[in-house]
């Protein structure tokens, strides 16, 4: 890991209250792993610290992929009073010293390392950057230190567009459409497991 480089903050703390299938979309299977476990496969290969901001719920998950002390479990909170605002804010708290962040949803199983490193190389020269495919915003947000008090400040549901639209955010282009692929539905998650490559080959058929 380098020190050197900003902070992944992977957002693991919101209800997913659009998902209608059983169980957290979080932890729904994706291949070999889980929604969650594969974005934070992502993240740790990216060699930068990663940071899970996330429920008590999600715990076990977590701890299997971090130390204790690259986590951050909020309380239960009263429907309504959470949001992505307030995760971020609880993130960049614990990784006060770092040199950033990037903000990343631990729905988004399919960015890849390669982009996390390419919004992270951006930030040595941006404050606010985020990634793009084909011409379309996506994530992980990237923010330099001299966004702190901004960011701590957020709460709710306003997240960090706004200080996107504020501070004229620089895009990083990239040739990875993870960055534009969440799970919000069940859908969405069949559509991912759908594509994924077959754990087993299929058997050669043999002309007579």
């Amino acid at each position: 890991m380098n020190t050197g480089l900003p902070v992944v903050i992977v957002l693991a703390a919101g209800r997913g209250s659009r998902f209608e299938g059983p169980g957290h979309k979080l932890q729904q299977p994706l291949g070999a792993s889980t929604v969650l476990g594969r974005t934070l496969d992502h993240a740790l290969a990216s060699q930068m610290r990663v940071l899970v901001v996330c429920t008590e719920a999600l715990a076990p998950l977590i701890r299997s992929k971090v130390a204790a002390r690259d986590m951050v479990v909020l309380p239960p909170a009263p429907r309504g009073a959470e949001g992505m605002g307030l995760s971020i804010s609880a993130g960049v708290s614990a990784a006060a010293s770092a040199p950033g962040w990037l903000i990343l949803p631990g729905d988004m199983p399919q960015i890849s390392p390669t982009t996390l490193r390419a919004v992270a190389a951006r930030l040595m020269s941006d404050p606010v950057v985020f990634a793009q495919y084909k011409g379309r915003r996506g994530h992980p947000v990237g923010f330099g230190a001299e966004m702190y008090s901004e960011l701590i400040a957020l709460q709710g549901d306003e997240g960090a567009r706004r200080l996107l639209a504020r501070y004229a955010a620089q895009a990083v282009e990239v040739d990875d459409p993870g960055v534009l692929q969440d799970v919000d539905t069940a859908a969405d998650l069949r559509r991912m497991q759908e594509a994924e490559p077959e754990s087993t080959p299929k058997r050669r058929q043999i002309s007579p």
